[in-house]
């Protein structure tokens, strides 16, 4: 009998790595991030842990490496956000609202995948600074598209940028997003409000009368 030639075929290391990365996620959504081992990720695989070890050198590294695929999401959604149409203060308004709607769809009231994202974050530190970089530039060019066009003061994107992330660090941070959540505040509606009290700090006045 002859064997087909698709059952020949040997997976992509690149292919092979997103399935450890998307097992292991779903084994720390189910029995926790501590409870869960190497061989554990590998069984679900119906591989050894040897081969994982191929493509990761620790537990850590995997969750490294979902955490750096997750910020790569929510930065691609924070771009098309940014890069849409409407006026800058509409744009920034729907860029927290969907920070926010990203960390809520991630589940952040369940304790488990909590564990999980506390993990990433001091696991991955220079990867979450960069991130949260990225997300700054992607405030700033909007903040700059609204200077440009008179919609802002003549203010500097920049640094007002990294002040409007400060302000708004419990609308984007994943740990600060939960515990609202847990207190079953209308976290959206915050947002919003919030988004918009802070903009008429740099909205002229002609402006914020309308």
């Amino acid at each position: 009998m002859t064997t087909p030639i698709a059952s020949l075929v040997k997976p992509k290391p690149d292919h092979t790595r997103a399935r450890i990365m998307d097992t292991a996620e779903a084994l720390f959504r189910r029995l926790g991030f501590a409870k869960t081992a190497v061989a554990d990720i590998a069984g679900e695989l119906k591989m050894s842990p040897a081969n994982v070890y191929r493509f990761f050198s620790s537990k850590n590294a995997i969750v490294e490496a979902i955490c750096q695929r997750c910020l790569g999401e929510l930065e691609d959604r924070a771009w098309a956000v940014a890069r849409s149409r409407g006026s800058a203060a509409e744009r920034m308004e729907r860029l927290v609202v969907e920070i926010l709607a990203y960390h809520r769809e991630n589940l952040l009231t369940d304790q488990r995948v909590n564990d999980m994202v506390l993990a990433a974050i001091e696991l991955s530190w220079g990867a979450i600074r960069a991130h949260k970089e990225h997300m700054r530039g992607v405030f700033e060019a909007i903040l700059r598209d609204g200077v440009e066009s008179g919609e802002f003061d003549r203010v500097d994107p920049r640094e007002t940028s990294r002040l409007l992330m400060i302000s708004l660090v419990h609308f984007c941070h994943p740990v600060l997003v939960a515990q609202y959540l847990q207190d079953q505040q209308d976290l959206e509606g915050d947002a919003r409000a919030s988004v918009r009290f802070l903009l008429r700090a740099i909205t002229p006045k002609i402006r914020s009368k309308s």
